[in-house]
């Protein structure tokens, strides 16, 4: 398939998504204003619209959305250096895994929902509380995948750096690290959408601010247009969190792997 037959079928699919969610959205409105389904279930998708564009005006959108933005990038980035580490050293370190498995296996299988009244308890309702769940959140996914990814390696990869005398650390990021990257970045992408869910729950909880925060206060009144709007949103920020990763990986690790 040439280039322009290529970009051709490229703009035809993405111009049949787009028609799609039109007809979606002009069914929902349909229906809606037809009395079939109440608006209290379900807005009109023309007032989430008019909510959205209310909630930038107001200016109250961009408060919220950095506190939740702020919270969830610490506790991100904090459970990515920790479960990347976490899955090396267990691989990597003679029989770590062994000991420290049965651990790590019952600390993940414990209800993350179960231990925010704790986590309330010692670290109160504030920064510290939103980075901590998301951090549980996120860890797990992230030292498992490390740690598969890592087991992935190609054992003849393995014994070209020992035939060229490649010392640990230049073995770790020149082969261990590049092949394990694929793996690791699919964890990234899941606990990046699973980490803001995070961050949006614990602020549900117990927060003043944050747009979990914002979303209780629409559904506590029964304005379901403004709590679509919400979600818009936060669902808007999730995709743009995850193209970035992509991005990240396209840009930066496909071309470490390479090389």
């Amino acid at each position: 398939m040439g280039n322009g037959k290529a970009a051709r079928y490229r703009g035809g699919i993405i111009i049949g998504q787009i028609a799609l969610l039109l007809l979606g959205l002009g069914f929902i409105e349909y229906i809606v204003r037809a009395g079939i389904v109440g608006s209290l279930y379900v807005p009109e998708p023309t007032r989430v619209v008019q909510e959205i564009a209310a909630l930038f005006t107001k200016g109250e959108l961009f408060r919220h959305l950095f506190v939740t933005l702020q919270e969830f990038a610490a506790g991100y980035v904090l459970s990515a250096l920790a479960g990347i580490g976490t899955g090396m050293f267990l691989v990597l370190v003679p029989n770590a895994e062994t000991f420290f498995r049965p651990y790590l296996s019952a600390l993940l299988a414990i209800p993350k929902v179960t231990i925010i009244p704790l986590l309330m308890l010692w670290l109160g309702i504030g920064l510290s509380n939103k980075i901590a769940i998301v951090f549980l959140f996120c860890f797990f996914t992230i030292a498992f995948n490390t740690i598969t990814g890592i087991k992935q390696t190609a054992e003849q990869h393995l014994k070209v750096a020992r035939v060229f005398e490649a010392t640990k650390f230049q073995t770790i990021w020149k082969v261990i690290l590049p092949s394990a990257a694929p793996t690791i970045f699919v964890s990234l992408r899941l606990s990046a959408a699973t980490g803001l869910v995070g961050a949006l729950f614990g602020e549900m909880t117990a927060s003043k601010e944050g747009m979990g925060n914002l979303l209780i206060q629409a559904t506590s009144v029964y304005d379901t247009a403004k709590a679509f709007a919400i979600i818009t949103i936060i669902t808007v920020v999730s995709v743009l969190i995850i193209a970035f990763i992509d991005t990240l990986e396209k840009k930066v690790v496909l071309k470490w792997k390479s090389s």
